[in-house]
């Protein structure tokens, strides 16, 4: 979803509807929703976020979230897209540095992991959101991994990524985007571990500079 400042829903694929554009004041109650839904998360993890609190708390009615929200996963999933968004900002201003795409590739993850993680009972219960499976979110799913790997192609690349473009926008070869992907993957499965306990935040980040190099080295093998 792009930021609640422009739209409602984020770019999604080219088959999705555009969404309309809204008015200020109701603007400004998406605003509270998602705020007061982020901070009850951070209290309370995704069993802290109740619709009729987060309805309370952002001063609309229940009627009224459900007209822009379809439950709390769908809040909590707009809340990470604007985590993306931000992040693709700051990556564009400042892209990872390093000569290898291997170390390019493991401080992108390891910025993105700790922007995550910082605040981790909301981090928890996104990734709670993200793992639900609920296919009237796909479109938000999509643009959350769409923003990902572009992100992942032009830092192969040792570029900026260009968030002017939608992200319905093809980025890459299909050998970056199936690198993309592959890390994707491996990001979101290390989050869960760390969501679950299994591991601090920082093996995340280990364990995606491992893949990049092992995945890259595996690439430029076939291409030899």
């Amino acid at each position: 979803m792009k930021h609640v400042s422009i739209l409602v829903v984020s770019s999604s694929p080219a088959d999705t509807p555009a969404p309309p554009r809204l008015a200020i004041s109701q603007l400004g109650r998406i605003r509270r929703i998602v705020d007061a839904a982020v901070a009850l998360a951070e209290k309370g993890g995704f069993e802290g976020v109740r619709l009729r609190d987060v309805a309370e708390a952002s001063g609309v009615s229940l009627g009224t979230l459900y007209k822009y929200f379809r439950s709390k996963e769908d809040i909590l999933l707009f809340a990470v897209n604007e985590e993306g968004e931000r992040l693709e900002a700051v990556i564009a201003g400042r892209p990872p540095k390093g000569v290898e795409a291997s170390e390019r590739l493991a401080e992108l993850f390891g910025r993105a992991t700790r922007g995550l993680t910082r605040r981790p009972n909301f981090a928890r219960a996104a990734l709670r959101s993200i793992a639900s499976g609920d296919a009237t979110m796909a479109a938000q799913q999509a643009s959350f991994h769409l923003r990902t790997s572009r992100m992942v192609v032009a830092t192969l690349r040792g570029e900026a990524p260009d968030a002017s473009k939608p992200l319905s926008e093809p980025v890459g070869s299909a050998s970056e985007q199936q690198i993309a992907l592959v890390l994707e993957h491996v990001w979101f499965a290390s989050l869960l571990g760390w969501a679950s306990g299994l591991h601090p935040a920082g093996q995340v980040s280990e364990r995606m500079a491992s893949t990049a190099v092992l995945l890259l080295a595996a690439s430029e093998h076939r291409s030899a």
